[in-house]
């Protein structure tokens, strides 16, 4: 096998599961991820860990820039976390949330993706690495993924917050 999973590396591959689960069963259920709802939360819990165990691996032997985009992520969840009690953003907080979690599972993704490609099939992986042909298709896919499902939640959001009225 050329990409053994280290213990940490296997503890951190199934926790990392735990947010893209949530997250994509949020997006199906509510159409987004609302961290105040119960499946937002366990978005967070499982992106939390998700970063803690990710210190723990590090092919270069100290901080990297998967460290540096997990941190990043969480950053990015908490601006998500806080802009609803932003006063002065008004209607745009929810707009706001709706695209900085959206990014926040972007961010999950793209070393998810990489890792998954640069590994499997075991003995014959689809990429080696991100600057492989396969990986940046993938990559570039799973982006578009991205835009059309914030697209998606913008919308529904308008829908919801109502269109000014119209004369008939």
């Amino acid at each position: 096998m050329p990409h053994p999973l280290s213990n940490v590396g296997a503890i951190h591959t199934a926790l990392s599961l735990i947010p893209i689960v949530a997250g994509l069963l949020a997006f199906v259920r509510q159409g987004r991820i609302d961290p105040a709802g119960g499946l937002g939360r366990i978005y967070w819990m499982g992106m939390i860990l998700s970063v803690v165990t990710a210190f723990g691996l590090s092919s270069t032997g100290g901080f990297n820039p998967g460290h540096a985009l997990g941190l990043l992520t969480l950053l990015v969840m908490a601006c998500a976390t806080a802009a609803p009690r932003i006063a002065f953003l008004g209607r745009a907080a929810a707009y706001l949330q709706v695209g900085l979690m959206s990014f926040s599972f972007l961010l999950l993704l793209v070393p998810g993706t990489n890792e998954t490609l640069s590994r499997l099939p075991v003995g014959h992986p689809i990429g080696h690495g991100p600057d492989s042909p396969p990986v940046k298709l993938a990559l570039a896919c799973v982006f578009v993924l991205f835009l059309l499902g914030t697209g998606y939640q913008m919308l529904r959001l308008r829908q919801r917050h109502g269109k000014p009225a119209t004369l008939r």
